[in-house]
């Protein structure tokens, strides 16, 4: 008898769980499985690292590091992103204190190509620096994400500046 108790309140719990999950839209299932596949792999690593079985944590370490999306980036992309910030930090360039635009003075040629993470040395075509700009567009653009407004509105006058110094 207990048995078909059980059952009972198991396939309850299992009706009520699947009529809630298909309420729930899909993107919002994906994001919160992406996020316990990461917590679980970061949670294995740290077992496995804890145990003495370093070996293991590698992979999945790694496997928790590709899954880690923010907003659309990965985590190298992330990292691209932190370098630019850093760069343009240091120029006095961009702050996140403050809320106004201070773009009134230009970039220097040096700024630019550090922006666009370029080469000074090389001789560079109008080419090269459109795929530098669109490859740090296609992350920063502020369609993708827009707190990055700013930082776009930079990387277009680097852009401006390096072409205007080609002509």
């Amino acid at each position: 008898m207990n048995i078909i108790i059980y059952t009972v309140v198991i396939l309850t719990i299992f009706y009520f769980l699947l009529k809630f999950i298909s309420n729930i839209s899909s993107k919002k299932i994906s994001k919160s499985l992406r996020y316990l596949i990461i917590l679980g792999l970061i949670i294995l690593a740290i077992l496995f690292a804890i145990g003495g079985r370093f070996l293991l944590t590698l992979p999945l370490t790694l496997a928790s590091l590709a899954l880690l999306k923010l907003k659309g980036l990965s985590i190298f992309q992330l990292i691209s992103l932190y370098r630019l910030i850093q760069t343009l930090k240091r120029s006095g360039r961009f702050s996140f204190n403050n809320s106004q635009n201070n773009n009134s003075s230009t970039l220097s040629v040096s700024e630019s190509f550090k922006i666009l993470n370029l080469d000074e040395k090389k001789k560079l075509t109008k080419e090269d620096i459109n795929k530098a700009y669109l490859k740090i567009q296609k992350r920063i653009h502020p369609d993708v994400s827009p707190e990055t407004s700013r930082l776009s509105s930079i990387v277009n006058e680097a852009r401006d500046v390096l072409l205007n110094e080609i002509k």
